[in-house]
């Protein structure tokens, strides 16, 4: 059975995920893990010691955020109905969003963690949200971010750009083979040339992943030396490409995309589901 974490801040965002994860896997065994992660608005140095009896803050707002994960098992099974596949726990935690969810991630080794961009409102400039960022840094699963307004379609059209330069395993990219099988998709696998020709590793590396997914649609596609988000966002038009995949190794063009820039810079604009791979999986 797979096990798939849906962090919760009860916000159309993530309502939207859930909603995305839940048609994604319809006819596979799933347990779907609703997390919330909460801390009080009023913090007290006494509080953060460990004495929240005290101030009647931790009791409160426990409760609230069990009351809306079951409001949300509601809607959930309301909107629905009953799929015998699927099973629903929820979880309310004291903690911050990003260390509850390695935290859980590791504990309940899931499988798949699917939430919302978080991003800011109105920022069109902005990629993703800083959570959703330092989830991509810090979880060492699957993670896959939806765009709060992207209505569920099935990912037929799949684009994976690579500078081939890390090793790909059938164990790392399974998640991803079974999505490609399940949905009948074209996986188009992208290298943005450099003006130079493959090194031996990454003839090897190219040679590795058109084998794992050999009994697939999988075309390959060398693209003239471009900067990478204007050869990701120029072939997800032309291509009608609806998920986005890459592998986040160090030194790379995906660490250059999300880690060396202040959010506010990133001129990236996801309007489609974001599939990262962490390179140790």
């Amino acid at each position: 059975m797979k096990q798939i974490l849906l962090p919760t801040d009860f916000s159309e965002n993530s309502w939207n995920a859930i909603s995305y994860a839940i048609q994604a896997y319809k006819d596979q065994e799933c347990t779907f893990h609703l997390l919330n992660a909460y801390t009080p608005v009023i913090y007290h140095v006494e509080y953060v010691m460990g004495y929240p009896a005290q101030f009647g803050l931790g009791d409160a707002v426990r409760n609230t955020s069990q009351e809306n994960l079951n409001k949300l098992i509601s809607r959930i099974s309301k909107e629905f109905k009953n799929n015998t596949k699927h099973k629903f726990e929820t979880y309310s935690r004291f903690d911050t969003l990003i260390s509850s969810i390695k935290e859980f991630a590791s504990k309940h080794n899931i499988d798949i963690i699917v939430m919302g961009t978080q991003g800011a409102t109105g920022a069109k400039e902005v990629l993703l949200g800083s959570n959703t960022v330092h989830v991509f840094k810090g979880v060492k699963c699957p993670v896959l971010v939806i765009p709060s307004n992207f209505s569920f379609e099935a990912p037929h059209e799949i684009l994976f750009p690579t500078d081939l330069d890390v090793m790909f395993k059938h164990s790392s990219l399974k998640i991803l083979k079974e999505i490609v099988l399940s949905n009948n998709s074209r996986l188009n696998v992208m290298h943005v040339s450099t003006g130079y020709d493959l090194t031996e590793r990454q003839e090897i590396n190219k040679r590795t992943i058109q084998s794992i997914f050999k009994h697939s649609a999988f075309l390959f596609h060398d693209v003239k030396s471009m900067d990478i988000t204007d050869a990701i966002n120029e072939f997800q038009i032309k291509h009608k490409i609806n998920l986005l995949v890459m592998i986040n190794n160090k030194h790379s063009f995906f660490e250059n995309l999300f880690f060396k820039n202040t959010i506010n810079q990133i001129g990236f604009h996801l309007n489609i589901p974001f599939l990262v791979f962490p390179s140790n999986t």
